[in-house]
């Protein structure tokens, strides 16, 4: 390049001295009203919330009623909800640094320890199975043992409700070889069941009500009568407990509000939940449904709201062992904590 050409770059034409000028001057005031604007939102602590599943899915109502009711701001909190692939995924992202808090199951830290991820349960939604078993009525499938030859459909392989279903299957006297177990994904495993292509499922009260909303006439077992589920749970990293223990506190403390109101009034939480989910609107009697059986069966049991009973986490833990989903058990002080729940 030429000495000329270099000096006539170095200086620029007027036009384009006063848009840079122009442009200084105002990211010196925008420099200035971040700044005041920074220090007015100081008190704001900004919370990344890992979801398992999409954030229209009915289980997580206490969060989205307590977000929508301001619960999460009256304690200085601004919740951002993002959705990953199943709890195991919410763990690892968490133990990563990607997110500060997020939702599994209460069982999740028992599978994800042992693959030195350092995270652990710190509120549970509900003291019993989030897992329902349940049966096409024109099957006739009374007790476990009579899904031998039968279709079953779970969310995955590496679901809980698939663990809950080998629970079920055992109580029967039976294995995974005496049956067929469909992986169905979140749609396919209420789905086949709708339609009749399958004679049994393992899953979340939302599916069930689905594939009864569908036409299917179903009778629904928990499957707290055959494995030591758990219900839902927020999850955190050892690090971030360790770092932040007044968020932690705070998130729960919020979201147990939620869930109270859901226990106190699932009619009135339904269109509570429509309102912060409007993509429900026109539906909140199938919502009310789902609450309903949230409250009747999966949200009893506990002697504290939010808190873990240790000898459910413990018969799980040992379950997990016997059937080799876990190598090894983990010090109890490592998979879940009551230290946040009031």
């Amino acid at each position: 390049m030429s000495l000329k050409s270099e000096n006539a770059r170095s200086v620029p034409p007027a036009s384009s001295l006063r848009r840079r000028i122009a442009i200084g001057i105002g990211a010196t005031l925008i420099y200035a009203w971040g700044g005041t604007t920074q220090a007015a939102t100081n008190a704001v602590q900004q919370v990344t919330y890992l979801l398992p599943a999409p954030q229209s899915e009915i289980a997580f109502a206490p969060l989205m009623i307590a977000q929508k009711k301001h619960y999460y701001a009256d304690e200085g909190l601004s919740v951002r909800f993002v959705s990953v692939q199943g709890g195991a995924e919410v763990g690892k992202q968490l133990a990563a640094g990607n997110g500060d808090l997020g939702g599994g199951l209460g069982g999740t830290p028992i599978v994800l320890r042992q693959n030195g991820i350092p995270v652990k349960a710190v509120a549970l939604f509900g003291g019993r199975a989030l897992h329902q078993f349940v049966t096409r009525a024109d099957r006739n499938i009374t007790v476990p043992s009579a899904l031998k030859g039968k279709t079953v459909t779970v969310m995955s392989y590496q679901d809980t409700s698939f663990y809950a279903a080998l629970a079920v299957l055992a109580k029967g006297g039976l294995t995974r070889a005496d049956v067929s177990i469909q992986a169905a994904g979140p749609s396919g495993i209420w789905q086949l069941l709708a339609q009749g292509r399958a004679d049994a499922m393992v899953g979340t009260p939302d599916w069930a009500a689905s594939a009864e909303e569908a036409g299917a006439k179903l009778v629904w077992h928990s499957t707290d009568a055959y494995f030591p589920g758990m219900a839902q749970a927020v999850l955190a990293s050892d690090r971030m407990i360790a770092e932040n223990p007044d968020m932690v506190k705070k998130f729960v403390r919020a979201s147990m509000r939620g869930l109270a109101e859901i226990e106190s009034d699932p009619a009135s939480a339904a269109k509570d939940y429509v309102a912060a989910v409007p993509s429900w609107k026109g539906r909140e009697a199938f919502v009310s449904k789902v609450l309903t059986y949230y409250v009747q069966q999966v949200y009893p049991g506990q002697t504290k709201i939010g808190a873990f009973d240790p000898a459910r986490v413990a018969r799980l833990q040992d379950f997990y062992f016997a059937q080799k989903i876990i190598r090894t058990k983990v010090d109890m002080k490592d998979l879940f904590t009551n230290q946040f729940v009031e």
